[in-house]
């Protein structure tokens, strides 16, 4: 529980974004965002909406932790979508936070893994990646947070 009380705040946000996935395409398009975190449950809940100023979109995740398994699950939804995502579960460990879940992509079951890391009062770093064989996974979204004055 607490593990996502250092997002509390305000963050700017440098993303960088694969743009054509699991198609082998090493071409990353990067656009600038501002995240809003706040928690909720005593710590055991946790919500972020993200804009993206020069995509017209926005997003959202909430998070909430499981007190019998000791897990979380994160829940991320897209204006583009207006769908909230199938969750990723996981946990922290030594200061890195890893969530695996299942989706669809382009009408194909892929796993998905959410990495949470370099965590300082001031700075994280979140990252995305899908597999289709659990094995080999192409991160294809990095988001480097800087906490705003």
């Amino acid at each position: 529980m607490n593990d996502f009380d250092f997002f509390t705040g305000t963050w700017d946000v440098a993303n960088r974004y694969l743009t054509k996935r699991l198609a082998g395409s090493d071409e990353w398009e990067e656009f600038p965002g501002r995240s809003v975190a706040h928690t909720f449950f005593d710590g055991a809940g946790n919500f972020d909406e993200i804009t993206f100023p020069t995509k017209g979109w926005r997003g959202a995740t909430a998070r909430v932790y499981d007190l019998d398994t000791e897990m979380w699950s994160l829940y991320w939804m897209s204006s583009r979508t207006g769908r909230m995502d199938p969750p990723v579960t996981g946990r922290f460990v030594d200061g890195v936070g890893e969530f695996m879940g299942t989706d669809m992509f382009e009408g194909r079951p892929v796993k998905v893994r959410f990495v949470w890391s370099e965590i300082t009062g001031d700075a994280a770093h979140w990252q995305q990646a899908f597999s289709l064989d659990g094995k080999e996974w192409e991160t294809n979204w990095h988001m480097y947070f800087t906490r705003t004055a």
